[in-house]
């Protein structure tokens, strides 16, 4: 089990979809596009093929997840992380059903993989209705895309949305890419683009939600930032208070401090292995809202070791390493409990 007796559940790792495993659940003419499904921005993620890891296949992830000792992966698309820029609302909607159906296929081989529904951002009835099929395909969860759609989260648009997931008590999961990130087109190399745009855009998400209101509104729906570590999350919860003792009549809907809602435990964020904040931000956080998350087999994945390189940190109880590694994702992912 795990790694020094502690079970290991990846609460966001990826998936890697082709075109062609999403072609047969399609339906036409979209099945028949000669062109590639989604938006592709052309940087060499891999760094000539020396980073990250091209699998596709059963067999092979569930041997690297016994190289790495984690006993259960949670997925997330790679290709579909940037379905926020995919701008024809009626294939956005078709290629996140087709998508769902897929993954749910693939999870279906192995009890140890579930996955993470993705929905429209730019198409919110389609969106509900793949949220209330998630659950029947036994998905786990909902990704929203953070950007490329050019939407505030917190907007009344995505009322429905929420209330479907609380309804059906699947939590929410907000990632980011880098297509389409503010102020990416300053860089001209892609360590640039990466450092600034997940971090960037989890800010960006976090302030209209919280802002709009939307803990406040469904106050059972759980949420979690994803992919962007936990460091940034005590400077940003600072810096909304002090926004909002100044100027809380805009953000009328709120009942409470923005930092009472994002240590309420239903604000979930994941962390990458080697930060070394980690403690810092469960002891201003709380400890039952910070997770474990590999990215693996993306390029900047720490695959094989970053099981390893977490369980080493020292400045980490065990305690608090259990709860990372396991109660925290059982807490967001109810379907996991």
């Amino acid at each position: 089990m795990g790694m020094n007796g502690v079970y290991v559940i990846d609460a966001d790792g990826h998936i890697r979809e082709r075109d062609e495993d999403l072609r047969p659940y399609l339906p036409e003419p979209y099945r028949s596009r000669d062109r590639q499904f989604y938006p592709n921005d052309n940087w060499d993620r891999s760094f000539g093929g020396k980073l990250g890891r091209m699998v596709f296949d059963l067999e092979t992830r569930l041997k690297d997840m016994d190289q790495e000792q984690i006993d259960l992966a949670v997925l997330y698309p790679t290709s579909g992380l940037t379905i926020g820029s995919v701008r024809e609302p009626e294939f956005a909607a078709a290629l996140c059903a087709a998508y769902n159906s897929w993954l749910a296929e693939f999870c279906k081989q192995s009890p140890r993989l579930r996955g993470v529904a993705l929905v429209p951002v730019n198409n919110v009835p389609a969106a509900v209705k793949e949220v209330e099929r998630a659950g029947a395909l036994g998905l786990v969860g909902v990704m929203l895309a953070a950007h490329g759609h050019g939407k505030n989260l917190g907007e009344p648009e995505f009322y429905p949305l929420y209330a479907a997931c609380e309804r059906l008590d699947l939590p929410v999961g907000v990632h980011a890419a880098q297509q389409n990130c503010e102020g990416l087109n300053r860089f001209t190399s892609f360590i640039g683009v990466h450092a600034v745009s997940h971090p960037f855009e989890q800010m960006v998400c976090a302030t209209g939600m919280i802002l709009g209101g939307i803990p406040e509104l469904f106050p059972r729906l759980k949420i979690a930032y994803l992919e962007a570590g936990c460091g940034w999350v005590p400077y940003w919860m600072w810096r909304l208070d002090e926004e909002y003792e100044k100027r809380a009549s805009e953000a009328p809907l709120l009942k409470a401090k923005p930092s009472e809602y994002m240590r309420s435990g239903r604000i979930f964020y994941s962390c990458d292995p080697d930060e070394e904040m980690i403690d810092y931000v469960m002891d201003r956080m709380g400890e039952d809202v910070i997770f474990y998350a590999s990215d693996y087999p993306h390029w900047d994945a720490l695959y094989p070791n970053s099981v390893k390189v977490l369980m080493e940190n020292k400045s980490l109880g065990d305690a608090r390493k259990k709860k990372i590694f396991d109660d925290n994702p059982r807490r967001f992912y109810t379907a996991l409990a």
